[in-house]
């Protein structure tokens, strides 16, 4: 099986999404099994990995691996789906 060339760019990209999946998941987790959203807990993982996850992102733009419109994008869309999670979440508890 021949290898594919990655460039740095592509595996930069990659790696962040990955980090940007992994909270997802951390959250979904926290949801499901942990603690309900309106626990600080929630709130402080939540906000901890978000600030992580702009620094990495940052620190890729600064280096010219992504563009910055790129990590925008990433942050923007996992946002998004963390909103639905809440969301969700919030409905399930007002039952």
């Amino acid at each position: 099986m021949p290898e594919v060339a990655v460039s740095k760019e592509e595996q930069a990209y990659a790696i962040l999404k990955a980090d940007a999946d992994k909270i997802l998941q951390l959250i979904k987790v926290q949801i499901d099994n942990l603690t309900m959203p309106q626990c600080p807990l929630y709130e402080e993982v939540l906000d901890t990995q978000m600030f992580g996850l702009s620094k990495e992102i940052d620190f890729a733009v600064r280096l010219e691996l992504i563009r910055e419109e790129d990590g925008k994008v990433l942050l923007d869309n996992l946002e998004k789906q963390l909103n639905v999670l809440h969301e969700a979440s919030q409905q399930h508890y007002r039952r």
